[in-house]
C-alpha cells in the first residue's frame, strides 16, 4: 500500500527557514507527479508547488521565489524548503503523487490537488509574526 510521510513542520517566527521532507513509500515505480499542498481550518486547500512528469516545477506566486522543490530518487523523498517564512504560510502541509498529471500542472495548483492519488496525513507549520 501506498504511504506518504510528511516531516519537518515545526513553529518558528516570520523570517526563518523549515525543510519539509515527504518519504514514498511501497510505491513501485517512482510517481511521475508529486506536490505540496496546504490548507487552514475553515479554508480550501491549496497548492504550494508541483513537480510535473516533465520534470518541470510549478510553484504558487505567494511562495515562488521563497519556496523550493526538490526531489531525491534515491531515497524516494520529496522535499520542501521554505525561507523566510510569513505568518501567511501557516497551515498543515501534505504532499501528495499520481501516476501522472491528470491536468496540467497550473490547474493542480488553483485546483488544490484534485485528481491526485495518494496523500499524506500532514506535517503543521506555524509561523509567529
Amino acid at each position: 500500500q501506498v504511504q506518504l510521510v510528511e516531516s519537518g513542520g515545526g513553529s518558528v517566527q516570520a523570517g526563518s527557514s523549515l525543510n519539509l521532507s515527504c518519504v514514498i513509500s511501497e510505491y513501485g515505480q517512482s510517481p511521475a507527479c508529486m506536490g505540496w499542498f496546504r490548507q487552514v481550518p475553515g479554508k480550501e486547500r491549496e497548492g504550494v508547488a508541483i513537480l510535473a512528469e516533465s520534470g518541470r516545477t510549478v510553484y504558487d506566486y505567494h511562495v515562488k521565489d521563497r519556496f523550493t522543490l526538490s526531489k531525491d530518487n534515491a531515497q524516494n523523498t520529496l522535499y520542501l524548503q521554505m525561507n523566510r517564512l510569513e505568518s501567511e504560510d501557516t497551515a498543515m502541509y501534505y504532499c501528495a503523487a499520481a501516476d501522472r498529471c491528470k491536468v496540467k500542472a497550473e490547474a493542480l495548483l488553483l485546483g488544490g490537488g484534485a485528481g491526485m492519488d495518494y496523500w499524506g496525513k500532514g506535517t503543521l507549520v506555524t509561523i509567529s509574526s
